[in-house]
């Protein structure tokens, strides 16, 4: 009879315990699923472009209740940054695409006391429109060269990006008056 119990009261231990590991198995394995989704484990500075573009492949077709992973164009000039929105148009879209791949660096000159301007290393599809540009305007002209406005000008332009509330006085302190090397790249948030 005593062993019958001390039976049973170790078949009840073994029991709890494999109960335990199971739980802690599945708390182990829902966090690693619930950590995996977009937007719940990475902040903004740690996504790489590499998982933004992985994630957003994965949503693509599926609704979503979280956030989308996007991306603002980063302008970095004379040691300080500028950071832009891009424009919804095919243009500012290949040129996302490729920066996904790398960034690049534009050797820019002034033209006009109004804007740098430098020759991309690739084409880009224009979808040039009459407006007339603002200090922070990105611009896409003739296709292969890219501008950053100080000043303004009224002309058939593509714009690819915007850096709000900058001015003429922020842009040339970092652009400077003669040639400049500006580096163009993404960061993505969530």
């Amino acid at each position: 009879m005593a062993k019958g119990r001390i039976m049973k009261f170790f078949l009840i231990l073994l029991a709890v315990a494999a109960v335990g590991i199971v739980i802690g198995l599945l708390v182990v394995f829902s966090n690693v699923f619930v950590t995996d989704r977009p937007g719940m484990e990475k902040s903004y500075n740690e996504i790489s472009q590499e998982e933004a573009k992985e994630k957003m492949k994965k949503q693509e077709g599926h609704i979503i209740t979280g956030v989308r992973p996007t991306c603002v164009l980063v302008i970095e000039a004379g040691g300080k940054k500028f950071y832009a929105t891009l424009e919804d148009n095919s243009s500012a879209k290949a040129l996302t695409e490729k920066l996904n791949a790398e960034s690049i660096t534009v050797n820019m000159h002034d033209y006009g006391n109004f804007e740098k301007v430098g020759a991309l290393p690739f084409e880009l599809p224009r979808n040039d429109r009459q407006i007339t540009t603002e200090p922070g305007d990105i611009i896409l002209y003739e296709g292969n060269q890219i501008t950053v406005y100080y000043g303004t000008n009224s002309w058939n332009f593509t714009r690819l990006a915007k850096i709000e509330n900058t001015s003429r006085e922020n842009l040339l302190d970092a652009l400077g008056s003669k040639d400049v090397s500006v580096k163009f790249y993404l960061e993505w948030a969530e």
